[in-house]
């Protein structure tokens, strides 16, 4: 890698700190090409990204950012994993994790705050900002939902009175 790719790949990385809600830290060190695929591709799909940097240029990229905590961190092959949505890179991680022991979690950091292992566990453990969306929008919808049966439920009880009257009648 030449000093041009270099300063492209700290930028990035840089980039990547300043806008990412959380960046998850964990050790890859004998996974094959397959598991790795499929952890980028599980990541990929729940809107997460899977990155593998080299440590020092990680640490240049880290310098100046709110998640400068991680850097400690930074020993050995390591991957980031990066989200928008603060518990995405988290659940997936651990998901992969208890498949496969090889992907070691070593913790990560959201915003300023440094999470350990059991924040980054317990933090896999939330509903995702899409979850919590629909379970906001159903409890909105469930009071509307009901005062609508309950405006229709007297005129329906009504017609079965009239219709038993009707067919007691008839008989």
């Amino acid at each position: 890698m030449d000093r041009a790719e270099k300063k492209a790949s700290v930028a990035a990385l840089n980039e990547v700190f300043r806008t990412s809600s959380v960046v998850v830290v964990a050790h890859y060190s004998g996974l094959t090409v397959a598991q790795m695929q499929t952890l980028r591709k599980q990541m990929r799909a729940a809107g997460a990204i899977v990155q593998i940097a080299k440590n020092r240029l990680a640490k240049i990229a880290l310098e100046g950012t709110d998640m400068a905590s991680i850097a400690a961190l930074l020993k050995g092959p390591t991957l980031l994993a990066h989200s928008q949505d603060p518990v995405v890179a988290a659940k997936v991680a651990v998901a992969f994790a208890k498949d496969y022991e090889k992907l070691v979690i070593l913790g990560g950091a959201m915003g300023k705050t440094a999470l350990n292992v059991e924040a980054i566990r317990s933090l896999a453990t939330l509903p995702s900002l899409d979850e919590l969306r629909a379970k906001l929008v159903g409890l909105i919808q469930a009071p509307a939902t009901k005062l609508a049966q309950l405006a229709t439920a007297p005129a329906g009880k009504l017609a079965r009175v009239v219709k038993a009257y009707s067919e007691k009648d008839a008989a």
